[in-house]
């Protein structure tokens, strides 16, 4: 008995998927990575934030790094949620925020690339005004000044412009009426180390503002931190936005084959 031919039966949505199982759990794998990598940004941030003293979290309010790993924590975590939950749910209104979001993160970054090349002068002067500021009220907080520290070790330089940049530090500046043990200094972070350099000696900085360059550039870096963080904005931008680029091809891939 011939059997009867006809068109095959259609299959739901719910009974087959397109999503690609590899590229479902890579994507939940790397933002789940990054959601608990939020949750520490925000738990760090806010206990910063306690343990500090409130006249000099008043007195740096607009340097303060806790608010930045805060602010930072919670956008990453609401991101990386979007990301995590729906592609594992396969939820279409969750991906398509989590690329929208990715979207304009990209887009961002390349904005600020590119303005900040157009006005260099004027991003420039932004970075000189914060790395001031942030000299100012070196010894207001704690974490402004490993910061600070850190930023200067890593970069090899000293201060804004230059090493002198120091004295607009109230326990740092060389006028005669300073009677702070640290006057006409620079923070230990300005010393040149050698790598096998086992202790730090913390007062290797003391009395270099009142050196000339050549002398002070035998102890400490000379050089100012403006020009070197500029430089390493603009050479690490591109590398950054490759970065969320990569980030956001999965995820278009993903949103495709649903």
């Amino acid at each position: 008995m011939a059997r009867r031919s006809g068109p095959a039966p259609a299959v739901s949505g719910e009974e087959f998927s397109f999503v690609s199982p590899v590229v479902k759990y890579l994507l939940f794998f790397f933002n789940m990575l990054f959601w608990v990598i939020s949750m520490v940004l925000v738990g760090v941030g806010v206990y910063a934030r306690l343990m500090k003293h409130e006249e000099a979290v008043m007195a740096c309010l607009a340097v303060d790094p806790a608010i930045l790993l805060i602010i930072v924590g919670i956008l990453m975590f609401l991101l990386t949620f979007c990301g995590c939950i729906g592609s594992l749910r396969e939820n279409i209104c969750l991906l398509q925020t989590f690329s929208f979001c990715l979207t304009i993160v990209f887009l961002l970054q390349l904005a600020a690339g590119v303005l900040g090349f157009v006005f260099s002068d004027k991003a420039r002067g932004k970075v000189s005004e914060i790395i001031n500021n942030a000299i100012v009220h070196y010894r207001d907080d704690l974490d402004l000044q490993n910061l600070i520290d850190f930023g200067q070790k890593e970069f090899h330089c000293c201060g804004g412009i230059s090493y002198k940049d120091w004295s607009q530090n109230m326990y740092f500046n060389c006028t005669e009426d300073n009677p702070s043990r640290e006057r006409c200094s620079v923070p230990y972070s300005c010393c040149l180390y050698k790598s096998n350099q086992a202790v730090i000696n913390t007062m290797c900085g003391r009395g270099m503002q009142a050196l000339d360059y050549l002398e002070a550039g035998k102890v400490i870096y000379t050089n100012g931190c403006i020009d070197k963080l500029v430089n390493w904005i603009h050479s690490n931008l591109f590398l950054v936005g490759g970065v969320a680029l990569g980030l956001a091809i999965p995820q278009v891939t993903h949103l495709v084959d649903l």
